[in-house]
């Protein structure tokens, strides 16, 4: 059997970005047998979603995905690691919380979402409408964090689920993995999008230049999956990123359109605008809805974790607009200089 080229690997570890990477990244160097110096109160401190910090927290998180290249497996579950986790964990989630307004109002904030804004003036509106090419290529180097992952963070909420709620998110994470087949898995599709883009398709190749706001994303999907008591707050997530991934994948097809892309680059975007169409109503009905029908105690969680994703993705947006708009680079460093 022929293995496609794309995401089969660890990454190497990244370059840190302040004190906090910095301790963890050392400490992953060595095994999780000797004693680390991690620093506590840097955490307090701490600029919840600058870089330092969402490189340190992605760093941790990344070891219950595939891990990094020469750390021994067990810091998976190192305890001082994951005591320490937890400080950047509080940190963050509490920042979230400060920024959002709350609620428990589900079917108002899903609703929500459904209103696009006329005219738009989100990244997709930007590169559908006068984008460069090497605009859609770091657009692509930001989401790879995620895509080359894609929908992975949301399989841990499966064993939190029950009855509807779990038969309806499984069918979605069926389609999400290519439906059975390997060349089908969305990260798979995306991997196949960056090599056609002239881009790394490696797993987290980009890491040490893609900032803040899009690691904070990932961070976000992966502190609500590993937490049982977050489970609300997935499903809100998830339900907000179905919602909104078809209007703005269709936008993308006509960028691409624009430059001729080949179907390598396109097919990862067309297959969105066609599946989560039907994910939107899925999450929304069968998922969202037993979840609460069960648990309407979860529904400010649910809410929270909509809320907390819009957070995110509009502090993305401005990251990529304001470096367009001036003429410079989205990225820490150039792709051309990486």
């Amino acid at each position: 059997m022929t293995v496609p080229a794309s995401t089969t690997t660890s990454a190497v570890l990244p370059r840190p970005r302040g004190p906090l990477s910095e301790a963890v990244v050392s400490a992953l160097g060595a095994p999780p047998s000797r004693p680390v110096a991690l620093p506590a109160r840097d955490a307090v401190d701490a600029d919840p979603f600058g870089d330092d910090l969402a490189l340190a927290l992605h760093t941790c998180y990344e070891l219950h995905y595939r891990g990094f290249a020469g750390v021994m497996p067990d810091w998976e579950w190192d305890a001082d690691l994951l005591r320490w986790r937890k400080g950047l964990e509080d940190r963050f989630r509490q920042a979230l919380r400060d920024g959002v307004a709350g609620g428990d109002d589900v079917d108002g904030e899903l609703a929500g979402l459904l209103i696009e804004p006329v005219p738009g003036d989100g990244p997709s509106h930007h590169l559908r409408d006068r984008g460069s090419w090497g605009q859609l290529q770091e657009y692509f180097v930001h989401r790879s964090i995620y895509h080359l992952k894609e929908a992975d963070p949301h399989a841990w909420v499966i064993p939190r689920l029950q009855g509807q709620a779990k038969a309806a998110l499984v069918a979605v994470e069926f389609d999400e993995f290519g439906g059975g087949r390997g060349e089908d898995v969305h990260a798979q599709l995306f991997a196949d999008l960056l090599g056609a883009a002239g881009l790394e398709p490696g797993y987290l190749h980009y890491l040490d230049v893609v900032p803040a706001p899009q690691l904070a994303i990932v961070n976000l999907m992966s502190m609500f999956g590993l937490h049982r008591a977050l489970r609300g707050a997935l499903v809100g997530h998830f339900a907000a990123a179905e919602i909104s991934t078809a209007p703005s994948a269709r936008r993308l097809v006509s960028a691409l359109d624009r430059f001729d892309a080949p179907e390598a680059c396109t097919r990862f975007f067309t297959e969105h605008v066609e599946a989560d169409a039907v994910h939107e109503q899925i999450m929304r009905h069968d998922v969202v809805g037993d979840l609460l029908a069960r648990e309407p105690e979860l529904a400010a969680d649910v809410v929270f974790g909509v809320q907390a994703t819009e957070l995110l993705e509009g502090a993305l947006a401005e990251r990529l607009l304001g470096a367009w708009r001036a003429g410079r680079s989205s990225l820490l460093h150039p792709l051309e200089a990486a």
